[in-house]
C-alpha cells in the first residue's frame, strides 16, 4: 500500500509530461493595438498597412495581458509593448534616407506556460500558439515579415516555421530566436523554411543551462545557438540576463533593427 502511495507523485509527473495536452484554442486577433479580456494582447508601433516590413515579436513564458505593458515583476525591459517601441525606434534611427518604413507588432495571441514547470518543457502551448500566429500573419499586409521569438516564443515560431512558405508566399524572410530553449528541431534545416534563421543567447542567460534535445515529447531540441544547429549568429554584446535583448545600446537591439531594415551585413557584425 505504501509503495503504491509513493508511486502516485511519480505517475502524476509522468502523466503531466507525457500525457495528452489540455491547451485551450485561442481566437484570431486583428492587426491593431488591443488588450483582450481573455488575457491576450497586441501592440502595434507604426502603420502595418504602409510598412515595407512588419516585425512580429512573440513573447515567452509568464507573459500575460497584465504584464504586457509594465513587464513581469514590474521590470520594464520585460514588457513586450516596451520592446516593440524600442525596436521600432532603433529601426527608424538606423534606416537610410528613402528606406521603406518598419512597423513592429508585439503579439500575445496565445497563452504561454506559467513558470518553468512541466508545461514549459512540452510544446502543446507552442503548437496552439503557432496555429494562432499563422492566422494572424495572414492578415499582416506588408510585403516582408520578420519574426522574433523570445524564450518560449521562439518555440512557437519553430512550430510555425514549416508552414510559413506555403501559407504566406515567402513573405517571411527572417526568423530570430532570442534566449531560446529550443525551436522544436535538431537543426535549422529541420524547420523546413526558406527564411533565414538567426539565434542569439547572452552569456548570462539562464536558458544556456537547459539541456538540449527531446525525449518523448519533453524538451525543445538543440539550442539554436549551438553551431550544430546551423543558425546565423545574432550579436548579443551588452545583453544582461534573459530579458535584456531590447535594451538600448545592446548589440542585439542594433542587430534586430538591421534585420528589420534589410541591412543583413550590419546584423551579423559584432561591434566591440
Amino acid at each position: 500500500m505504501l509503495r503504491r502511495l509513493f508511486a502516485l507523485p511519480l505517475i502524476a509527473v509522468l502523466w503531466s509530461v507525457f500525457g495528452p495536452a489540455q491547451v485551450a484554442a485561442v481566437p484570431a486577433l486583428a492587426v491593431h493595438s488591443a488588450r483582450y479580456a481573455g488575457g491576450l494582447a497586441v501592440e502595434v508601433v507604426g502603420d502595418p498597412s504602409t510598412a515595407a516590413t512588419v516585425v512580429v515579436l512573440v513573447p515567452g513564458v509568464d507573459t500575460t495581458a497584465a504584464n504586457f505593458d509594465r513587464g513581469l515583476g514590474g521590470v520594464q525591459r520585460r514588457a513586450p509593448a516596451w520592446q516593440a517601441r524600442q525596436l521600432a525606434g532603433r529601426a527608424a534611427a538606423l534606416a537610410p534616407p528613402g528606406a521603406g518604413s518598419v512597423a513592429v507588432v508585439a503579439w500575445l495571441g496565445y497563452h504561454p506556460p506559467h513558470g518553468i514547470r512541466l508545461a514549459a518543457v512540452r510544446e502543446d502551448a507552442a503548437a496552439t500558439g503557432a496555429a494562432a500566429l499563422l492566422r494572424f500573419l495572414r492578415d499582416v499586409p506588408a510585403p516582408r515579415i520578420v519574426l522574433v521569438g523570445h524564450s518560449y516564443g521562439s518555440t512557437v515560431i519553430g512550430r510555425a516555421a514549416a508552414r510559413l512558405d506555403a501559407g504566406l508566399g515567402g513573405r517571411v524572410t527572417d526568423v530570430v530566436a532570442l534566449g531560446s530553449p529550443g525551436m522544436g528541431a535538431g537543426r535549422a534545416a529541420d524547420l523546413h523554411t526558406t527564411a533565414r534563421v538567426w539565434a542569439g543567447t547572452a552569456a548570462a542567460d539562464w536558458t544556456r543551462r537547459l539541456p538540449g534535445g527531446r525525449l518523448l515529447g519533453a524538451g525543445h531540441g538543440t539550442h539554436p545557438t549551438d553551431p550544430a544547429f546551423g543558425a546565423l549568429p545574432l550579436p548579443v554584446g551588452g545583453v544582461t540576463g534573459h530579458d535584456g535583448y531590447f535594451v538600448p545600446g545592446t548589440e542585439s537591439l542594433d542587430a534586430l533593427a538591421a534585420i528589420a531594415i534589410g541591412d543583413l551585413d550590419a546584423a551579423a557584425r559584432h561591434d566591440h
